[in-house]
């Protein structure tokens, strides 16, 4: 059975009152606790469900109730209009009708012809209206090379900068600016649902040579990618991928050594992928700052529990 109807009676039931946890949702489908608690990381973590665990009731509840799962599968009008688009794109003749045909193709792949497609799924990204605005103003801001300020939440607070914006890109579910700070002399990354407050100026910024000059800080050398050493399930190979991340080398044949440049986003990912890992073996740094992230989160528990 699909877990995505079990994450809706999972749903249902936080909807009705009834606290359920991995117990009960492991009971009502005859899975394991272990399944039923990947479940529910899913939703939380892949649907961005508001989840709160309350220890009262060793169950589960929305902190913010207007929350909705998102449209998992397309109905047979929205492949009926797929359908219908499709057929008009490719039926399009005129100026980019090239592009405008591979649009056509990539609906065909989504919405095809015939009523045998069953339990259509389209991927799910969160479209949240506070992100697209500020995807929508950085990107004219980039166009434009303009100078932005804003306020960037981190675990350690908020901070004002003043920052040169240069692209957007996603990774790993969020979405991200990779923008230069003038008065630090480096490149930065900041995801968009931690800016705040964000103001295009009237200043412009030159990219002219940037660059060389963003990866270089007084006259040192090009900033290298961090690597982590991972313990795996099972063997690897060199030049391979982990996650989407670039093997380096394998001193093991189930040890990986990882390049990355993002530590956040690749804790994330450690977060999320964690059958994919056995063991974080290096750097120190690293395996800190993932202890305190999940010494935060124990304390976290226990003091609901405590209540």
């Amino acid at each position: 059975m699909s877990n995505l109807h079990r994450i809706r009676w999972f749903d249902g039931q936080i909807r009705e009152g009834r606290y359920p946890n991995s117990a009960a949702l492991a009971e009502r489908f005859e899975i394991s606790r272990r399944q039923a608690q990947r479940d529910i990381k899913y939703l939380a973590y892949s649907l961005s469900a508001p989840l709160l665990y309350v220890a009262k009731y060793r169950g589960y509840c929305y902190e913010d109730k207007t929350y909705a799962l998102p449209l998992l599968y397309m109905t047979d009008e929205e492949q009926k209009i797929l359908n219908y688009l499709a057929r008009r794109y490719r039926q399009y003749d005129y100026d980019g009708a090239a592009s405008v045909k591979r649009v056509a193709d990539l609906l065909d792949r989504f919405a095809p012809d015939g009523g045998d497609a069953q339990e259509l799924r389209l991927p799910v990204f969160e479209a949240a209206p506070e992100l697209i605005d500020r995807a929508e103003r950085l990107a004219r801001a980039i166009a434009d090379r303009a100078v932005v300020t804003l306020t960037y939440r981190e675990d350690a607070g908020t901070e004002a900068l003043t920052v040169w914006p240069l692209k957007l890109f996603a990774r790993f579910d969020s979405d991200y600016a990779g923008v230069y700070s003038a008065a630090e002399g480096r490149r930065r990354t900041l995801r968009l649902d931690r800016v705040a407050g964000l103001t295009v100026t009237d200043g412009r910024f030159d990219p002219a040579g940037l660059e060389e000059a963003e990866w270089t800080g007084g006259g040192t050398a090009a900033r290298k990618p961090f690597a982590a050493t991972l313990r795996l399930p099972g063997p690897v190979a060199a030049g391979s991928a982990w996650q989407g991340y670039r093997i380096r080398a394998v001193p093991e044949p189930d040890v990986a050594v990882v390049e990355f440049h993002d530590a956040d986003a690749f804790l994330q990912q450690l977060w999320l992928a964690e059958s994919a890992w056995d063991a974080l073996l290096a750097p120190r740094w690293l395996r800190e700052k993932l202890t305190r992230r999940c010494a935060a989160v124990l304390q976290r528990m226990n003091s609901a529990n405590e209540r």
